[in-house]
């Protein structure tokens, strides 16, 4: 069939092309397509995480004031019930951090690029929204460490709050901060309303 290996070398990087376009557009058409999130949607996921910032900053300073053990507690049990209990219906939220200290709060795999891009980029204090496809998208928000926080996060904790962190804790990663600092994100799960 071949008079020259010229010729057998010439359809072999046909086929290959052929081959790369192929994989190519099937790739590409099992993507999703991408979906800008409205400003109104991000509007709604800013007004649904504002009282869960606000009610769990006011907690743990009025915590602090007990003691710093009890600012744990407040972390522990009192973040998810106000994140329950704030936001519209279908909504969900919390806080997820690269050092998390209850291993509850770790990234689901849709936050890990935003973690890494504010790592990246700790001074831009930018929300972010994504789509997450099935009708609904996520949005975070930067939290940077600010001075209350450094009894339970600083680099040096007293004894007793540090025993009541391992007894807890025993695989905390969740210190060594400066005021400042990159802490982690909160973020907001919710159903999109119109998809531009």
């Amino acid at each position: 069939m071949f008079q020259t290996s010229e010729t057998r070398e010439s359809f072999l990087y046909m086929l290959v092309g052929i081959g790369v376009v192929v994989l190519t557009l099937a790739t590409t058409s099992c993507q999703p397509a991408a979906v800008e999130i409205s400003q109104e949607d991000t509007e709604r996921a800013q007004e649904n995480l504002l009282p869960f910032k606000q009610e769990l900053k006011a907690a743990l300073v009025g915590a602090l004031e007990e003691g710093a053990e009890t600012s744990i507690e407040i972390c522990r049990e009192k973040a998810p019930e106000i994140a329950a209990n704030v936001g519209e219906a279908g909504v969900t939220m919390g806080r997820t951090s690269h050092k998390v200290r209850n291993p509850g709060n770790a990234p689901e795999p849709w936050m890990e690029p935003l973690l890494a891009a504010y790592l990246e980029d700790p001074e831009n204090a930018e929300p972010r929204a994504v789509d997450l496809g099935g009708g609904t998208f996520g949005y975070v928000e930067p939290i940077y460490v600010e001075s209350f926080c450094l009894s339970c996060h600083g680099i040096t904790i007293a004894p007793e709050v540090e025993a009541r962190i391992q007894e807890l804790y025993p695989q905390d990663q969740a210190r060594g901060f400066r005021v400042g600092d990159f802490r982690g994100m909160f973020w907001v799960k919710m159903p999109l309303g119109e998809v531009l």
